[in-house]
């Protein structure tokens, strides 16, 4: 007679559920993902040669204040992937509520994503762009593919911060804060 111990069953049972478990939808999961309002934020790097990389994001997230540490993730399919490998510098540049035609200059794929943006270059030639509320400039620190993305751990080496309200994201349009 062959005995069969309950942890074994449970692991049975608990793998025969996942493997049964549905799909999610995609379009489900973004909508869910959408009811958590974001900030609205513009990464912006060196790239290669004379021409700047700048992508609108509103994954980006603090991850730790000892060491200052944030993330954010970028597509895989991005023609701007290059210039966030580790070692690399960057910046997150959080965008105040006015700056919604900012965000979406640099949401497009333009030629020239900088085109008529006021913008002063760091020492490490990284742009900084003119009224952000807040500008965080990093070194990417870790990055790894995960899912269709890549992840960015930046270490924060320098900060700028000025009063405002925020630019936020919510189910998927530009929202603001209610006083």
């Amino acid at each position: 007679m062959t005995s069969v111990t309950t942890a074994n069953v449970a692991t049975d049972s608990s793998t025969a559920a996942a493997n049964l478990a549905p799909a999610i939808d995609p379009r489900e999961l973004r909508d869910a993902l959408g009811l958590f309002a974001t900030g609205v934020t513009v990464v912006t790097a060196p790239g290669t040669g004379k021409d700047a990389v700048g992508i609108t994001v509103n994954s980006f997230s603090s991850l730790s204040l000892e060491p200052p540490l944030v993330l954010w993730s970028l597509a895989l399919k991005s023609p701007s992937l290059d210039a966030f490998e580790e070692g690399k510098p960057f910046a997150i540049n959080v965008l105040q509520r006015e700056q919604e035609a900012l965000a979406m200059q640099f949401a497009r794929p333009l030629d020239d994503k900088y085109e008529g943006v006021e913008y002063s270059l760091n020492s490490r030639q990284v742009p900084l762009l003119d009224g952000a509320q807040a500008q965080l400039e990093c070194t990417a620190e870790f990055t790894r593919v995960l899912g269709d993305h890549l992840l960015i751990v930046g270490r924060v080496d320098a900060l700028n911060t000025a009063p405002g309200e925020p630019l936020l994201f919510y189910r998927g349009a530009f929202a603001r804060l209610e006083s």
